[in-house]
């Protein structure tokens, strides 16, 4: 759709039911490219060590081929793909930039796990920085604490292996896509439902 019309108003509270209907006419082409640009994103890591043994890129790579190869579903899978792309952007908190990414897309589970790994990861590394290693202890109890210790444990903390065969990223691109086409949970369902 080529529809340059704009919304005409200065605050919100000013607007009209054909302002919103213009917004929302846009709205839907601009979320259908959801899975570009975060195929996009994910190309920023290529190349991007961080003192680690392989880049971030590859990181990402390794940890989707080994819960691919573990038989995961492909939320899952995608979801370990997405796991560490917030690295570029917020290096103190990058969970939380995968977790709202897939939020809307995948079951609360995996969207718990991904938003949790780094506390959990930390479980491998934390005592070599000052910091306690069982961190994680403080969501002991929770229903996916287990779920979120495993996906570290098999998938996370083994995927620097440089010598590994990771599948490419255009492996994963349909997943991704498929994935990131409609949002399960979110305020906008409906409005995904209805454009």
């Amino acid at each position: 759709m080529n529809d340059h019309r704009q919304a005409s108003f200065r605050h919100m509270d000013e607007g009209t039911a054909e302002d919103w209907a213009i917004i929302g006419q846009h709205f839907m082409p601009f979320a259908g490219q959801l899975a570009d640009r975060v195929l996009t994103h994910l190309k920023i890591l290529d190349g991007d060590y961080g003192g680690f043994p392989i880049d971030r890129l590859q990181h990402s790579l390794q940890t989707a081929t080994r819960a691919y190869r573990g038989g995961e579903s492909e939320e899952y899978i995608v979801a370990a793909l997405l796991h560490d792309i917030g690295d570029t952007l917020c290096s103190y908190n990058h969970p939380d930039v995968a977790a709202a990414i897939l939020k809307p897309f995948v079951d609360e589970k995996l969207h718990w796990m991904v938003e949790h790994h780094g506390i959990f990861q930390g479980y491998y590394f934390f005592h070599y920085l000052g910091m306690d290693r069982d961190m994680r202890e403080n969501f002991r109890g929770h229903e996916h604490f287990e779920d979120t210790a495993r996906f570290c444990e098999i998938y996370d903390q083994k995927a620097f292996d440089s010598a590994y065969d990771s599948a490419p990223l255009e492996f994963y691109e349909p997943m991704v896509r498929r994935v990131l086409a409609a949002p399960k949970r979110s305020i906008y369902v409906g409005l995904a439902e209805s454009g």
